[in-house]
């Protein structure tokens, strides 16, 4: 069997799927630095990149965990195509936020300050409840995973910030949060609540 060292980007990312979790550090420390220079040249603000950079790795993560990766292609033009579609998110996010759609004789009657209201109660209640419940969940999580969730939902610190904060290595905080994240989607499952904030 090869050394992790000696695999191919595309070899360590099947090595991991396949359950070798120090594949995958290896994966991003081969890939971090050149990834996070694409997406900081792309957004032109470094807390934005940082955002998208961990939200990429997130999503880079779960693909290879529901085994959407395959070879066809080199590993790298894959995370940059997942890294692309991020960006692109978050400026459509971004944009939708500032516009408010009009009917076609640009009349806006047809928005009831009641029905908006309501939704907006119904939406903050079935908010609250899923933070309660992510917050039970939360405590039953072992010590070091629970701080960086905390660290990263609570506080809103970048990875970064989190290693450096409690002398650990980014891909050290990474990994506690994607078991925090599986823990806590396994338990979840068990008792049949759902995640999804509106």
């Amino acid at each position: 069997m090869k050394y992790l060292c000696n695999m191919s980007d595309e070899e360590l990312a099947l090595s991991y799927m396949g359950g070798n979790n120090r594949a995958f550090d290896l994966l991003l420390s081969r890939n971090q630095s050149k990834l996070f220079s694409y997406i900081l040249f792309v957004v032109r603000d470094r807390d934005i990149a940082n955002d998208v950079f961990q939200e990429t790795f997130v999503k880079v993560i779960t693909k290879l965990q529901q085994g959407k990766y395959a070879t066809t292609g080199k590993f790298g033009a894959w995370i940059m195509r997942i890294a692309h579609n991020v960006i692109m998110d978050a400026y459509r996010e971004q944009k939708s936020e500032r516009i408010i759609e009009a009917t076609e004789d640009n009349d806006l009657s047809n928005i009831s300050s009641t029905n908006v209201l309501d939704g907006n109660v119904e939406n903050r209640f079935v908010n609250e409840q899923v933070l309660c419940d992510v917050k039970k969940m939360m405590d039953l999580l072992p010590a070091p995973q629970r701080e960086v969730v905390y660290m990263r939902f609570y506080q809103e610190l970048s990875f970064k910030e989190i290693a450096e904060t409690t002398n650990i290595s980014i891909n050290t905080a990474l990994g506690r949060m994607r078991y925090a994240i599986l823990n806590m989607r396994r338990m979840a499952k068990n008792h049949g609540v759902t995640l999804q904030l509106d």
